[in-house]
Parts: C-alpha cells; structure tokens; sequence
C-alpha cells in the first residue's frame, strides 16, 4: 500500500483519484503487477496526464502507456536491448542514457545509466537503490 504522507502529496497535487480505475487494473492484469502492491495502488489511483515530470525528470503512468501506446516496445528494449530481467518494468523513456524501472517481484526500484553502471548491475555488483516502491516515490518527489 502507499505511504499516507505519498497518499497525501498527491491529494495536494489533486491527482489523487479514490475510484481505482477498471482500465489500469486491466493493464496491471497483463502486466503481471499486484495490484494491491504501492507500484499498483499508484498506478490505479495516481495520475496527472501520461506523465509525471519533477525535477526536469519525467516519470511514465505505466498503465496510461501500457493503454494508450506501444509500451511493450519499451519492455522489449529494458529486457533486449539492456538485458535486464524480465521482472523489470521501465519508469521512463530512458532518454539521457540513464533511466529508472520496477521490479514487479520485489518492489524495488532501479536507476540505471549505460557504461559500467549497467554492467555492474548485469554483473550482480549493483543493488537496486530503493528497497521499496515507496521509498523511490518519495526520492523522486523529493518527499
């Protein structure tokens, strides 16, 4: 479940909806997200447009791109191309050659630049930084 002060830091922003949306907890559904998870309560109940942008940073609704556009492109590219496991779901569009990503089995939270950070992580030497989807929330709204 989501933290009160995330729950509250969104009523703030007013994007804070109390009605989960029956079309995003379709797409958790094909995502193979828990929807009870704080990854699946932010999905269903959080939202200001496709995006979340804060500090010059722009986070994705994942269930709005995973309705409304090709998001399994962007699947493709976190599991082929930078050969992440599958478990990881991309937050971003990884533009700047870094990008963040879920862990839909654990409920980390990833931030990966390309070079030798990406390989330390391919590797086993480089942990997720946040141990819980809360805790990434709060970093990148800066809570």
């Amino acid at each position: 479940m989501l933290s009160d002060k995330l729950i509250d830091f969104f009523k703030q922003q007013g994007w804070w909806y109390p009605e989960a949306s029956a079309d995003y907890a379709l797409e958790l559904e094909r995502l193979n997200v828990d929807a009870g998870s704080p990854f699946g309560q932010f999905c269903l109940h959080v939202e200001d447009g496709p995006t979340f942008m804060w500090r010059g940073r722009e986070m994705m609704q994942v269930c709005w791109f995973s309705r409304n556009t090709n998001y399994r492109q962007a699947l493709d590219f976190t599991h082929k191309t930078l050969g992440l496991p599958s478990d990881y779901l991309p937050l971003d569009s990884f533009e700047g050659e870094s990008g963040y990503f879920y862990h839909r089995a654990t409920g980390q939270a990833l931030e990966l630049s390309l070079g030798s950070q990406l390989d330390d992580f391919r590797q086993g030497r480089l942990a997720p930084q946040w141990a819980s989807f809360n805790d990434f929330l709060e970093h990148y709204f800066e809570l």
